[in-house]
């Protein structure tokens, strides 16, 4: 494969940074958004389900696509969607229009996640070296910086809908700037399309769903957590998010020298006890400043979590890995955007903290199952 390396790595991680930046910056638009529509948790949930749904099915759609005819052409149309939308969900005033508003939302999210991890397996391949957690990291600080730009923004009293179109206009800019630096792939010509997981397959992809389920959870609860708590105003209801997105930042640049050392097996085993630990320290904190280390151990240990399963994924046998990743890809980002209406749900019943707390528990499952997913026999069918 020719191509300009540099130029590619560097568009990469420029549709990583537009994703993480697009979701960050809807994070602290939520408390404004129930405000405004007058809705309890429960219908948010549902609203939130929107937002899951069309992720989901533009996920298969994309990997699809991506397989057949590359993942170039699919990371534009998504990255200019993601920012076009976004402004939308300031000024919507119905349950109905924030739902249809969502769902659109939610499918160029959902389409930009797949594709540009397709787009990240081929550079990396190409390069001979690893760079997905590098990649990763790039979403991280994207995260980062939407949560401390729009936090920012409303805290200086700019209104919703302002705040959002000056972080539409960065997004714009930043797709623009990559399109011609993309690389233009098609990974199958002939055969499926789209595979079920199956064997470790399944292993990996449901790890990295609840993985994922918790960084939604985050994405779209934690500002209400902490403002219901009374810990933080509601102007500054994503500066948990913003710490969580702060330390995936800094686990996942420096994810790639640290997995080498300790290797795959110890990066999740103790990742997900760091951050199922996090989780306690968020839930009993009596102070701003206690949740905050909270949300930076959560950070911290699952920011490597998700990289090394998709390397597992890459090498196992069950499947081709082609179709391996797509399909841990699909189920990982279901979680991430659907997960979180089921949080709503949870919550309408016991309580937001008890959704947590229920978090916590499933979280349990990736240290558990390390072995598993890193052992030997995950190179065969274990189908």
């Amino acid at each position: 494969m020719t191509f300009d390396r540099p130029a590619a790595r560097l568009a990469t991680r420029l549709a990583f940074l537009v994703a993480g930046f697009g979701v960050a910056c809807w994070a602290p638009l939520v408390p404004f958004a129930k405000q405004r529509l007058g809705v309890d948790d429960g219908v948010l949930g549902l609203l939130l389900l929107c937002l899951g749904l069309g992720s989901v099915i533009a996920m298969v759609i994309t990997g699809a696509l991506s397989a057949r005819y590359g993942s170039k052409p699919i990371i534009v149309a998504a990255g200019f969607g993601l920012a076009v939308v976004l402004p939308f969900l300031t000024v919507v005033s119905t349950p109905l229009t924030l739902g249809i508003a969502l769902l659109a939302f939610g499918a160029s999210l959902g389409s930009l996640d797949v594709a540009m991890n397709i787009h990240a397996i081929d550079v990396e391949r190409a390069e001979g070296r690893p760079l997905m957690s590098g990649f990763h990291a790039l979403f991280s600080i994207g995260g980062f910086a939407g949560s401390m730009v729009m936090t920012f923004l409303l805290s200086m009293h700019i209104g919703p809908l302002e705040s959002t179109l000056l972080c539409a206009v960065l997004m714009l800019g930043a797709i623009a700037f990559a399109r011609s630096r993309l690389i233009e792939t098609a990974h199958a010509k002939e055969g499926p399309l789209f595979v079920a997981p199956r064997g470790i397959v399944l292993v990996l992809a449901g790890l990295t769903a609840i993985t994922f389920l918790v960084e939604g959870a985050l994405l779209d609860w934690s500002a209400l957590l902490i403002t219901g708590a009374g810990l933080v105003a509601a102007a500054q209801g994503g500066v948990g998010y913003m710490i969580f997105s702060v330390a995936m930042t800094a686990g996942r640049l420096g994810g790639d020298a640290v997995t080498a050392r300790v290797g795959d097996r110890a990066m999740v085993f103790w990742g997900g006890w760091v951050a199922m630990g996090g989780f306690v320290v968020l839930l009993t904190a009596p102070s701003a400043a206690i949740a905050m280390a909270g949300f930076l151990l959560i950070g911290l240990g699952a920011s490597n979590v998700v990289p090394v399963l998709f390397r597992q994924a890459g090498s196992q046998r069950a499947m081709p890995s082609a179709l391996a990743v797509v399909a841990i890809t699909t189920t990982g980002y279901a979680g991430n955007l659907v997960g979180p209406a089921g949080v709503g749900f949870v919550a309408n019943g016991v309580g937001l903290p008890g959704a947590f707390w229920m978090l916590a528990a499933l979280l349990c499952l990736v240290p558990c199952c390390a072995r598993l997913v890193t052992a030997k026999r995950s190179q065969v069918d274990l189908s």
